[in-house]
């Protein structure tokens, strides 16, 4: 910024909010297209040009979506999945975090170290692997079996994230609580969690998303239709309704809208998390 020319700063201003503001609009518009198809009736659903504002707007779809191939069934497959992974995942990555972060024992780095190199390894390539390990433990075809896998492929991300967030909350605070007789499990809850929900409330948000929109692991062990998610689901439907593309974005927002709301809940604790890491960057 030019300190002596504020008009030319004002107009670098406009342009970074334009430019900004035209990507936004580029971004929405395959979610405000699929939002304006799933209220139309199928027989407008093709026309040309387009109507993002249908005339005559309707509900059908989610109703028939909802109620149709035990959709609304699928969904809380998803919802309880997706909901304990992230309760079991904040769990024991915020722990392995803590211990990472304030114990010395023999071996840690060499652990640490093997931890992010299971971050470059290809989620395919463990395909094999975990369906072997799954079917010696009796996982397949099972919710649970998801939530065990879903929860041991977001673990080394998340105590990556909690681990360089817990360094940075100063040890006098810890060492004010020895004194006061306090233990490391009593610490690890009423100081070190409390004074970092910006990164438990980013951990949530990943490990929700990642577990709701997971497709391969769950169409490669389940084959009870009862225990489909809601990925499969929506596969599955549009396969069935080939040229109902009303119902197969109706099925789509449903399955985006709790995605949505894990965001718009954590959503302070998100902005003040990423602030944080920007100020420490």
């Amino acid at each position: 910024m030019v300190v002596g020319n504020p008009r030319r700063a004002r107009a670098l201003l406009t342009v970074r909010f334009v430019v900004l503001a035209l990507g936004a609009f580029i971004l929405m518009v395959p979610f405000l297209y699929m939002l304006s198809t799933s209220f139309k009736p199928n027989s407008v659903v093709l026309e040309i040009p387009p109507q993002l504002v249908p005339h005559h707007p309707t509900t059908a779809n989610y109703t028939q979506a909802w109620t149709s191939n035990r959709f609304g069934r699928y969904f809380l497959n998803s919802l309880f999945v997706a909901l304990a992974t992230t309760a079991l995942a904040l769990l024991l990555s915020s722990m392995m975090a803590y211990a990472f972060a304030r114990f010395r024992f023999p071996g840690r780095n060499v652990l640490f170290a093997l931890l992010l190199i299971g971050l470059m390894v290809p989620a395919m390539m463990l395909l094999i692997p975990q369906f072997l390990l799954a079917k010696q433990l009796t996982l397949l075809n099972s919710l649970w079996g998801l939530i065990v896998f879903y929860t041991g492929g977001n673990l080394a991300l998340n105590t990556f994230l909690l681990r360089a967030f817990f360094q940075d909350i100063p040890v006098e605070l810890e060492e004010a609580m020895v004194v006061d007789g306090a233990g490391p499990w009593k610490r690890f809850w009423r100081l070190i969690l409390p004074l970092s929900r910006p990164a438990l409330a980013i951990v949530c948000i990943f490990t929700f998303l990642a577990s709701w929109d997971e497709f391969t692991w769950a169409l490669t062990t389940i084959n009870d239709p009862s225990k489909y998610t809601l990925p499969i689901a929506i596969a599955l439907f549009q396969g069935q309704h080939s040229t109902s593309w009303g119902l197969v974005f109706a099925a789509s927002t449903i399955a985006i809208v709790p995605a949505i709301a894990i965001f718009v809940a954590f959503q302070r604790q998100f902005v003040s998390g990423l602030a944080t890491g920007a100020l420490k960057a």
